[in-house]
């Protein structure tokens, strides 16, 4: 490599390795980057069993989570009408699940009990991947 000139490749064959490059402008220098290779242990049990156990310093990890009873669109001029004692119609119908999103994500589905003098979620659907996307 050391006679390489500037970045040019000295065969044919190190055309199409050769990252394309705009030229330098007049009095700047391009600095030279070091590339090295590194060879990686393999996978093996051992190390797989050590990565669940890191698993459990997630555990604790407090992620959010939010219900949604429904939705709906207002314009600005509904918002501003709004009084204590308005309804606000929902797009959802009374019985139906509610969704429980974690980070955001759909990934539970519900229904509103009482807890207390608290409102809950009785989770009766745990919901897949392919039917959050949806």
């Amino acid at each position: 490599m050391a006679s390489e000139t500037a970045g040019q490749p000295q065969s044919a064959n190190d055309t199409a390795a050769a990252p394309k490059t705009e030229p330098a402008a007049a009095g700047y220098e391009r600095p030279k980057a070091s590339v090295r290779s590194h060879d990686l242990a393999p996978l093996n049990a051992a190390s797989a069993a050590g990565e669940a156990g890191n698993m459990d310093l997630l555990m604790d990890v407090s992620v959010p989570v939010v219900a949604q009873l429904g939705s709906t669109e207002m314009r600005i001029r509904e918002i501003l009408r709004l009084t204590p004692g308005s309804v606000v119609a929902l797009d959802k119908l009374a019985g139906e699940p509610v969704d429980l999103f974690v980070r955001g994500q759909l990934f539970a589905q519900g229904e509103v009990v009482i807890v207390d003098e608290s409102f809950g979620i009785r989770v009766t659907k745990i919901v897949s991947r392919n039917d959050s996307e949806r």
